[in-house]
């Protein structure tokens, strides 16, 4: 498993610097709901780019202006950024501390592919842009239909580029409460790979193989040293009960789920592949509670990043 790094730079900082970094990532939110103004998101691109994609897009808008305010991006607007540095948007699930920022920004937004499941795309077009809930900027569902975001919908397992920008994407299909459906994205830019899950169960919980198909794919990549980093979901600390999971990982399970993944390794590769924790749910004290159980887990030597809004990434 991987080496455990838990010092102060680790905890507070999200940037890890190495000869090999190949991506960078700048969480514009980071929550899984509970703070309208920092909800699941996050820029990514080759690391000498800036053509960037959103994986998800609760929030956008306030999380560019963090950026802008932490100095990830010189003299530009955050409009600008929304405008042209974002080419496009990968949706996991419909949810909407996953997609409120591009539904709320699409009237400012500039014309932009969204990438999506097919189950996820027709949530998108009937109940987002549906015209009772919002103006259709889709070319899909109600009429009329505006045409400012074109939905691509994906074929699980097949990788098609990403207009726009220097990358490719494969989708996979996760589970959020059985039978509904989220995604995991693998960017690719050459050789090089990085996974952002979205929200899911695990599968013992979800009584489904969703992520051990998810862990075969990608363990080749672990081995050959080209998969740069995991984006995944800690939505609530160990003591939620499973049953009020709700299609979302603790620490404990979070653990077995490395653990299958590392089985599908070989010996001591995968404590070279960061894993980034997503979705922590701003309640009460679980943040602090998510922090420490995933340090205290035995035989885990897992190196967590703790994305804060605004901090890049790089991979």
């Amino acid at each position: 498993m991987i080496k455990k790094v838990f010092g102060l730079a680790m905890l507070m900082s999200a940037t890890l610097y190495s000869a090999q970094n190949s991506f960078k990532i700048i969480p514009l939110g980071t929550y899984g709901g509970g703070d309208e103004s920092n909800l699941s998101s996050y820029m990514a691109a080759p690391l000498n780019s800036e053509n960037y994609v959103a994986l998800d897009a609760g929030t956008l808008r306030s999380g560019i202006q963090k950026a802008i305010e932490k100095g990830n991006f010189s003299e530009k607007s955050a409009a600008e950024i929304l405008q042209k540095n974002i080419k496009g948007y990968m949706i996991s699930h419909g949810h909407l501390d996953h997609v409120s920022g591009m539904v709320i920004n699409s009237p400012d937004d500039s014309k932009k592919y969204i990438y999506a499941l097919p189950s996820v795309a027709k949530i998108l077009a009937d109940d987002h842009f549906s015209w009772r809930t919002w103006a259709n900027f889709t070319n899909a569902g109600e009429a009329p239909r505006l045409g400012k975001y074109n939905l691509i919908t994906l074929t699980s397992g097949t990788e098609i580029p990403v207009t726009d920008t220097e990358m490719e994407v494969t989708a996979f299909p996760l589970s959020h409460v059985k039978p509904y459906e989220s995604t995991a994205f693998l960017l690719r830019h050459g050789k090089d790979y990085v996974l952002y899950l979205g929200d899911t169960g695990s599968d013992r919980v979800e009584q489904i193989d969703r992520l051990q198909n998810l862990w075969k794919q990608v363990a080749s990549l672990i081995n050959g040293n080209q998969l740069k980093g995991i984006l995944i979901e800690v939505s609530f600390p160990n003591e939620q009960p499973e049953k009020s999971l709700f299609g979302h990982l603790t620490p404990k399970l979070l653990q077995e789920e490395l653990n299958t993944l590392n089985s599908f390794c070989k010996s001591g590769k995968l404590k070279q592949v960061p894993v980034i924790i997503t979705h922590m749910k701003p309640v009460d004290d679980n943040i602090e509670k998510i922090k420490q159980q995933l340090k205290d887990q035995k035989n885990s030597n897992i190196n967590y990043i703790f994305p804060v809004q605004g901090e890049k990434i790089v991979l």
